[in-house]
């Protein structure tokens, strides 16, 4: 499908430069928040949205990371003041910490996908999509723990296909809905610091076998030739994890039908790929 008959959502412009600046916030603006502030665990997103609603509220912000979290958003949550911790292999680590964390300051956990109003937040995009694209018929969407799929579904309850988009090395949701319930699965691959939380949430997960059309899985290759083609054909540098919709539509691992009107979520945009001399 050529590239300029595709909708678009650019979530990498958002303020922190991913759609998990909208959960963030919801949490922050609707929910109590304690004078020993806000702890989250990220793959690295997650982190940087909470540091940034933090530092825009004048909240207390402490952010747990694992070692593979990217430098640029590595950089990103350290650049809104926030308490930074790098530590572990992996996001199910810097989760267990945090909950440490929380539970000796009094902090209030902010969960990446796993939690009401995060879901609520992340719902938000798709309503501005229903007025920015009426017409769609499916829509692309990556799944790490499945909070912004899950949000999005939720809203749409199946007025427009939601297909989801996993990492082969990060079958989350494929295997969820193979099992039946949320399961472990293998966690790697080059979006594993935004796609790869181990197992998806348990709130999302009846939206999911209730809405969700289908999941779809693509390669590492497949990831970055998307990056390039973002890149080449609307100049638009997205992160591993923000191209992985669109390489599902890019490799042929969703293929439309004819006049299938078709909407990708470019979820984030955090990277240092991109060079310019």
């Amino acid at each position: 499908m050529p590239i300029d008959r595709v909708t678009l959502k650019l979530e990498l412009f958002q303020r922190a430069a991913s759609f998990k600046t909208r959960g963030a916030f919801a949490n922050l603006l609707q929910r109590d928040v304690p004078a020993a502030g806000v702890v989250a665990a990220s793959g690295g997103n997650h982190g940087a949205a909470v540091a940034f609603a933090a530092m825009r509220l004048g909240i207390r912000a402490k952010i747990f990371v694992p070692a593979i979290s990217s430098p640029a958003k590595i950089d990103r949550i350290r650049s809104y003041g926030a308490d930074l911790t790098v530590g572990g292999d992996r996001y199910a680590e810097a989760l267990a910490a945090s909950e440490v964390y929380a539970a000796e300051s009094g902090a209030l956990q902010v969960h990446a996908f796993d939690q009401v109003h995060t879901l609520l937040g992340q719902g938000t995009l798709a309503l501005e999509l229903a007025d920015q694209a009426p017409h769609l018929d499916t829509l692309l969407v990556a799944v790490g723990g499945g909070g912004l799929i899950g949000g999005i579904a939720a809203w749409y309850a199946g007025a427009v296909r939601v297909v989801g988009v996993e990492p082969d090395g990060a079958p989350t949701l494929t295997d969820a809905l193979k099992a039946g319930r949320p399961v472990d699965a293998p966690a790697g691959g080059i979006a594993a610091d935004s796609l790869a939380p181990r197992r998806v949430g348990e709130l999302m997960f009846p939206i999911a076998r209730d809405y969700i059309e289908r999941v779809v899985l693509v390669t590492d290759d497949a990831i970055r030739a998307a990056q390039h083609a973002l890149w080449d054909g609307v100049r638009v540098v997205a992160e591993p994890g923000g191209a992985a919709a669109f390489a599902a539509l890019h490799s042929g691992a969703y293929t439309p039908a004819p006049n299938e009107r078709v909407g990708v979520v470019v979820s984030g945009g955090n990277t240092t790929a991109v060079r310019f001399d």
